[in-house]
């Protein structure tokens, strides 16, 4: 049959409005796609510890409007709903006192925007103090083998000593911060190169087997234990602490966490001091390493540490009964525990104490590594050693004056009442970037630097330990390579022996 004009007409007609409900349904897609509306939260992720806990978060919607909502009952948000524009929302966990870490989500949606998740976390309470059980299970009777010097005594055998810094303090573990493992070839050159002292900054509590009861795992009681003998083995003086350990004390030295953290500081001094009970005089135990104090009633605070630390180890008697014990003063600052470190805890033990420092000072010299607004880093430091063409790098202050007089503050606090001083860390960073004369100039008036802190603190009775973290590089302290077990820095090594004569 023949198709008429108005045949095809119809045809072109049925097809034209095909087309169009094709190109409608394109249109509304893209329509579709175009209404998807920037919809954002500040952070992905909240980190909560176990205390009851807020967070603020800032929300910015081009839609018009969204939803918030928490997967768990625990965690509440003072806003569920919004508009358009910038909010910011405060999310609130109640405390944990449950005994192990808690999840949950906080979602953000809207029909105009894509949905964004926030993952929540919260750690386990921690146990305060009652709560935790005795480590001190089995005190012995007092044993004096091995222990008859006294602080004094004990602080004229001590020469010179080395930091085996960012090793057994890593967050992560012992070779987290890019050293190698602690081995007794290493300890050997130290020993050989002229240092008869080791302190080894200790981390504790992330090497809990449970938290809740502050049960340190015993794999790491014997770690620590196996270096200490290393030391020991090589008739080096030793001294074990509890670092910054995640800064549970250390940056915790107010009234609200007195009673938690003493709690602490008794389970894990139990244990270190049971475990290492052994060890004759050779073994020093530090409380802590740089408390953060800044007034008065922080340092009564830090008091009661420290006698938490004393107590502990005298209670689990043997060789600990007569112990040397270190404290620490208020940021191991010179000028703050002249200051503040009016008195010391008690030790039913006489002439066993001694206190600790640190000196990094001048820090535009020892450590900075860029310029702040409050001063520039100082490429040269010492009488004989400033640069005539770099004169800006010049130290300004901090220089033979400052430090004498800083040692000789500590010299009068306690050194002269009986109370030996340990210098527990001080150094100045290698600034290799620097080249030609600038360099030698630099790496002359360090070497200069080191000499004059141990020959000033010898003079006034404090007790060296150079802080070596490992770094050979640019800013790097190291001396020691420990790879091979060699001397890095030669230079700043002859230093410090030089500064002994």
């Amino acid at each position: 049959m023949k198709k008429t004009i108005k045949d095809y007409l119809l045809s072109f007609i049925l097809c034209f409005a095909f087309l169009g409900v094709l190109a409608c349904s394109s249109d509304k897609e893209n329509a579709s796609e175009a209404t998807i509306k920037l919809l954002t939260a500040s952070t992905a992720k909240i980190d909560f510890d176990s205390k009851e806990n807020t967070s603020d978060i800032t929300i910015n919607s081009e839609a018009a409007t969204w939803t918030l909502t928490s997967s768990a009952n625990w965690l509440k948000v003072s806003q569920t709903t919004g508009t358009k524009g910038s909010i910011i929302v405060r999310i609130t966990a109640s405390e944990n006192t449950e005994t192990a870490t808690r999840t949950a989500s906080v979602t953000l949606s809207s029909n105009e925007a894509k949905t964004v998740t926030i993952a929540v976390s919260q750690t386990a309470t921690t146990v305060v103090t009652g709560l935790y059980p005795s480590y001190n299970t089995n005190p012995i009777a007092a044993d004096a083998s091995g222990m008859g010097s006294s602080a004094v005594e004990l602080a004229a055998k001590i020469k010179l000593g080395w930091n085996i810094g960012n090793t057994l303090e890593a967050t992560g573990g012992e070779t987290a911060w890019g050293n190698p493992k602690v081995t007794k070839a290493l300890i050997d050159a130290v020993k050989a190169n002229g240092f008869n002292a080791i302190r080894i900054p200790c981390s504790w509590n992330q090497n809990l087997e449970n938290a809740a009861t502050a049960k340190i795992k015993m794999d790491w009681l014997n770690r620590v234990k196996e270096v200490v003998q290393y030391c020991v083995d090589n008739d080096m003086y030793v001294v074990v602490n509890i670092h910054w350990d995640g800064g549970w004390l250390e940056n915790n030295i107010i009234e609200a966490k007195k009673v938690e953290n003493n709690a602490k500081q008794k389970a894990f001094w139990e244990q270190i001091a049971t475990h290492l009970r052994g060890f004759d005089e050779h073994l020093l135990f530090a409380s802590a390493n740089e408390p953060a104090v800044e007034d008065a009633t922080q340092m009564a605070v830090l008091t009661s540490y420290h006698q938490t630390f004393i107590d502990a180890v005298r209670s689990t008697g043997g060789k600990n009964a007569t112990r040397v014990l270190v404290v620490q003063g208020p940021t191991t600052d010179i000028e703050k525990t002249n200051k503040l470190m009016t008195t010391l805890p008690t030790d039913k033990v006489s002439g066993r104490m001694m206190v600790e420092v640190h000196y990094y000072s001048p820090w535009n010299f020892a450590g900075l590594t860029k310029d702040e607004t409050w001063g520039k880093m100082f490429y040269y430091w010492g009488n004989g050693f400033h640069s005539t063409t770099d004169t800006e790098r010049n130290a300004t202050w901090g220089e033979e004056a400052d430090l004498e007089k800083n040692f000789k503050l500590m010299k009068t606090q306690f050194v002269d009442k009986g109370i030996p001083v340990l210098l527990g860390e001080f150094g100045a960073i290698r600034r290799t970037t620097l080249t030609g004369d600038a360099l030698t100039l630099h790496l002359n008036s360090r070497a200069y630097y080191l000499k004059t802190v141990v020959k000033t603190a010898k003079a006034n009775g404090l007790l060296p330990f150079y802080w070596d973290e490992g770094s050979l590089g640019n800013n790097g302290f190291g001396i020691m390579n420990r790879t091979n077990n060699t001397v890095f820095d030669t230079q700043a090594l002859n230093a410090l022996i030089d500064g002994l004569k």
